[in-house]
């Protein structure tokens, strides 16, 4: 099998709220709280392959964001390993290590807040690269000209501050800011979110140009199942810091196994659905900072057994490249 750009094996991220002053006072009497701690996810095993794009899917608070920047390098993992291309990437050095990290970029969410307001357009694209020596002070000009015309920019606006642009045109300068390292993989976290729908088609059409262009490797992190069904070649489902479903895109949203999956893909509008009353899923997702036992799904779950409130479910194969964790697959 072809060796994964990135592979996370068991990988967990915990943020631990140290108390202040007068919480460590009162606990000195008994009174204070105690030490606070989120389980943003939880040996969480992850492989995305070359050229491929993995949706990630998941409620808010199910981890998503978290692990995208795991995988992009910018936060490091509690427990578990990180491979970059097969090996290790703490154990990377030198010029390996920036390598490992120069190609895996990530474009946010929100242009605005990812984007500094006091630098032009044209030093928040070609800073990196120029820094880097991926392109010398000479070329750089001709360099951001390309990428700005290959994202769908006018060079002519290299000048401008980011407040200066539209959303959708926030989205493309993150785009080709991301582009500028000649990255291999990019981790998208709800980029198209913010977005007007008509706008939204724009950039997933040019996120897909610019695959077939540069040869792009995605994990397209998003809550809109409309969304990763139109992009996704594997999707992946994750509730509450855990891989729940992973499966091709076709036969995920054909035959869902999981019965999270199976809840999210029952409330997706549809054309052909007719007159109904839409009913969400049961209760709301748990706190990070006190998951339930076993199964984190049981509480919500209409098929909870008593097993699933002790035992964790292993995420296993259910068929060629599908892998689900419910005890109801035996």
């Amino acid at each position: 099998m072809t060796t994964p750009i990135i592979e996370v094996q068991g990988v967990s991220k915990r943020f631990a709220r140290e108390p202040d002053l007068a919480a460590k006072l009162a606990g000195l009497v008994g009174a204070g709280p105690k030490r606070e701690v989120v389980h943003a996810l939880d040996h969480v095993d992850l492989a995305v392959r070359p050229g491929e794009v993995l949706g990630l899917v998941g409620e808010s608070g199910s981890g998503k964001s978290t692990l995208g920047r795991i995988v992009s390098g910018i936060w490091s993992q509690s427990e578990g390993l990180v491979r970059f291309e097969g090996r290790d990437r703490a154990k990377l050095a030198g010029a390996e290590r920036r390598a490992a990290e120069l190609a895996v970029q990530m474009v946010f969410q929100d242009p605005m807040s990812s984007l500094n307001p006091r630098m032009r357009v044209e030093d928040i694209i070609s800073e990196a690269p120029v820094y880097h020596g991926i392109v010398d002070k000479a070329g750089a000009e001709d360099y951001l000209t390309d990428l700005m015309r290959k994202v769908g920019l006018d060079p002519a606006y290299a000048k401008r501050y980011p407040h200066q642009f539209s959303g959708g045109q926030r989205a493309r300068i993150g785009i080709a800011r991301a582009l500028a390292v000649k990255p291999k993989m990019i981790v998208a976290d709800e980029s198209v979110a913010a977005l007007d729908v008509s706008i939204q088609a724009q950039v997933l059409n040019l996120f897909m140009q610019l695959r077939a262009d540069f040869g792009l490797t995605y994990l397209f992190i998003s809550h809109d199942l409309g969304v990763v069904r139109h992009v996704a070649d594997r999707v992946a489902i994750l509730y509450l810091g855990r891989i729940v479903e992973l499966a091709p895109a076709e036969d995920l949203f054909a035959r869902p196994n999981h019965p999270y999956t199976q809840a999210l893909l029952a409330e997706v509008p549809r054309v052909d659905m007719g007159k109904r009353q839409f009913k969400p899923i049961e209760g709301e997702i748990p706190s990070p900072l006190h998951p339930p036992p076993g199964c984190h799904f049981h509480p919500r779950c209409p098929h909870a057994m008593a097993r699933c409130k002790t035992e964790v479910p292993a995420l296993r194969e259910i068929a060629p490249d599908r892998l689900s964790a419910c005890h109801l697959n035996g």
